[in-house]
Parts: C-alpha cells; structure tokens; sequence
C-alpha cells in the first residue's frame, strides 16, 4: 500500500479512518492508495408514489489527473482480509458522511456490504453502529445490502443480518435471481426488501414466458413479506415491464445514473404520469379479447346448452362450438367439480396433440374444483366466465378457459371449452 496504515487497521475503528477524508466544498472525499473517492448515488423511485425514496451509494475513484479508474480496478487493490474491510469501511464512512449533508432527509440510503464483512460475522461490523453514532444519521434511514453469494455459515450471514436490524437498519438481499439465489435464504433472513438482478429483466424483456416468471417470483416474495425492487431498467419498455411485474421500487439509466454531483440530484417524481398511463391504456388493450371471446362464444354456449336440454348427447350438441378452429376441447362438469363425461377433442387439436403428455389426454372423473374459473362458474350461474391464459395440464400448452354454469333438471352443471392461446401474441384470432 502506498500509505503507512497502523497495525491496528487490521480492524480500523471510525477515528482511524477519520483522518483519511476530506471535505471538498459541500461533499467529502476519501484518500484511498493515491486514489480520491467519491461517493455517487442513484435514485430509487416507488411506482405507486412516483417519487424517490431512496438512494444507492456507489463508489467512484479517480486518479491523480482525475481520470476515473473502474470499480474493478479499485476492488482489486486490497491484497488481504484487513484491506478489504477497510476499503468497505472507508466507503461506508465516506457514503454516510455526504448523506448527512445531503438536500433530502426523509429518504433511505442503500448501503453495501462487502462479502468479507457478512462472513466475519457482527463483531467485525460493530464499527457500523459506531459510525451512525458518529455521524448522526437515523438508523431507520439506512437500508444495508447484503449480496447474494455461497457461503458456508448460515448462522454467521443471519447474525449479521439481525445485527442491522437490531439497529434499526433495514436489510436487502441484492442481486436475487442470479447465482446462489433460493428462497431459503428469504426465509431464513427476512429481509426488508429484496432487489432482483437485472438478468431477469433482461430476459423478460426478449422472453414472455420469462416475463410470466418474473410476475410470479414478485408475488412469491410479497407473499414473503418483503417490498421487491427491480434494478437495471434501462428503457421504456423494460420500465412498463416492471410495472406490471408488480414490483413495489425501480432503479436504473432510464430513470436517473448514478451521479457525484449531490447538489444536482434532483428529488421531483420521474416521468410516471405517462408511463402510468401508457401502462393503463395496455392493460385496456389485453383486456378487450377477454370481452370479445364472451361476445363470440356466448351464443356458441347457449346453443350447445339448449341442444343438450332438448336431449342431444354433448358431442352433438357441442359440435359447433368445437368446430371453432382456435378450440381445442370441451367437457362437462357437476357442481362437485368432477368431470362428468369424456372431454371432446377438436379434430384440429387431436391431429396435433403431443404424444409425450398422452398419460394426462385422459380427464374422466377428473376433479376440477381448485381452477379458480370452474368456481366461479358455479358462483354465478348464467354468467360466461373467462380466464387469462394459462398452463393447460391435459397437454401442456397454453390456453384460454370459457366456463358457463346452468341448470339441467334442477342440478348445477358446467360447461367448459379450452381455447388455444399464443403465448406471445394472446388470443388467436376469431372469426
């Protein structure tokens, strides 16, 4: 190292490190191996409240002639365990340092930890609660990131997270979805927030299938508990996609970069009006073919059904309604849910069904009763219910459901037909 630090910077506390910043106008800098460090941050912005929330704080580097030097590049200075804790300790101390003095004093600082840091356990981190108490920034302003990697103490990286919390800090898994991510570690650590890594929204972004997981894994994890942040949003379109992810908090170039002029970092709510209202007028749009397949295929229903009340066996009375070529099946089920007559196959669909899922073609006394569309058809009788597209079991293929409850002879029965769904255009085409 080009500075001669005490020995005892093996474990440098906050007066050690105190020295080696400097304030620079109305920030402060950090003297680091001939490097100057400052500190830059990134705006948060929640989605329902269209405004900041928080910031992250990112460290930048320049050398003598102020030319930035990369991230990686000043990572890779330390050569030991010792140096390493206290380059994350010199950048947390410079962070907090310009964030007491910073324009906004309601929001959350995102703070990382350095891996190092998690493995030591707490006793290496009590530095942390010391320097909030130098500083004088509310605990409850703080939000630590905790990286997602492999480690070998789960009770150690607990502890340490409980250690924050116990401050009054509040703690984020970041980077969840790639690597050693599980829910395990969701569970186990309960956290506050969770920010996912941009890779799954970069595959959501070219893959809708990739898309409906990423839905999914932000419902997982409200259901957890936890708000969920999607990091990396770079583009309109990808901003859209976090939208109707349904995840709570947004970061990234297409809202704000990361800069170290503090003073110039604006607070004023992102451009979520339009992008509010663009998301609307999509979601109008998927909407109108669920309203355009009960228009087209009520009167379908109601003829099949009438047929089967004037006697006609179903495969009869459903003749029409199966000759539709986006059809692929229909069948009958009683007020238990349980199907009561074999299901009818389009001769579209038979001609192209997939004989690796032949063990499921069979649906006889089948019990439908947990698919949401079949209890709501036993709900409201009379009334055409339609599902969004979903995984059809019977031959794993994505599809539409109709359902329609009616009386015949005093008992509830339910109509229902499948209807094949592209899984990147919608609704096939009718007519």
């Amino acid at each position: 190292m080009s500075q001669n630090f005490p020995e005892k910077l093996a474990a440098p506390d906050v007066d050690v490190l105190s020295p080696m910043l400097n304030k620079e106008g109305n920030s402060w800098t950090a003297a680091y191996q001939g490097l100057t460090l400052r500190t830059a941050l990134q705006p948060i912005y929640s989605i329902s409240h269209k405004r900041v929330v928080g910031y992250e704080a990112l460290i930048r580097a320049f050398d003598n002639d102020n030319s930035a030097v990369l991230p990686l590049h000043l990572f890779g200075l330390p050569t030991s365990g010792a140096e390493n804790l206290l380059l994350d300790r010199l950048c947390r101390y410079l962070h907090l340092r310009n964030y007491t003095g910073f324009h906004d004093q309601l929001n959350w600082l995102f703070l990382n930890v350095s891996p190092q840091v998690v493995s030591s356990g707490t006793q290496a981190d009590a530095f942390f609660g010391e320097l909030l108490k130098k500083t004088g920034l509310p605990p409850h302003r703080i939000v630590m990131e905790i990286v997602e990697q492999p480690t070998d103490n789960a009770d150690r990286l607990k502890e340490t997270v409980a250690y924050y919390q116990k401050l009054g800090c509040l703690t984020a898994i970041d980077d969840f979805g790639a690597g050693h991510s599980n829910f395990e570690r969701i569970w186990n650590l309960s956290p506050d927030i969770v920010k996912l890594d941009r890779k799954l929204l970069t595959r959501a972004t070219d893959d809708h299938r990739a898309r409906q997981i990423l839905n999914g894994i932000v419902s997982l994890l409200h259901q957890s508990g936890c708000l969920v942040l999607l990091e990396g949003v770079e583009t309109r379109d990808q901003a859209l996609i976090a939208i109707d992810a349904g995840v709570d908090f947004v970061q990234g170039f297409y809202f704000r970069k990361p800069s170290i002029e503090l003073s110039e970092i604006p607070t004023e709510a992102a451009d979520f009006d339009h992008l509010l209202s663009e998301y609307k007028s999509q979601s109008q749009v998927k909407r109108d073919p669920t309203r355009q397949l009960t228009q087209f295929f009520s009167g379908l229903f109601q003829d099949s059904i009438k047929r089967m009340a004037d006697g006609a066996e179903m495969g009869q009375a459903c003749a029409q309604l199966l000759g539709h070529p986006a059809v692929s099946r229909c069948y009958l089920v009683n007020d238990k849910g349980v199907q009561v007559e074999d299901t009818l196959i389009s001769e579209a669909m038979a001609g192209s069904l997939d004989p690796r899922f032949k063990p499921l073609e069979s649906t006889t006394s089948a019990d439908w009763y947990r698919q949401q569309y079949l209890r709501e058809a036993l709900a409201q009788p009379e009334t055409l219910q339609v599902t969004a597209p979903y995984l059809c079991i019977t031959g794993a293929y994505m599809c539409v459901t109709l359902s329609l409850g009616y009386y015949h002879q005093g008992e509830l029965r339910v109509l229902c037909c499948d209807i094949l769904a592209n899984p990147t255009d919608g609704i096939r085409r009718l007519g």
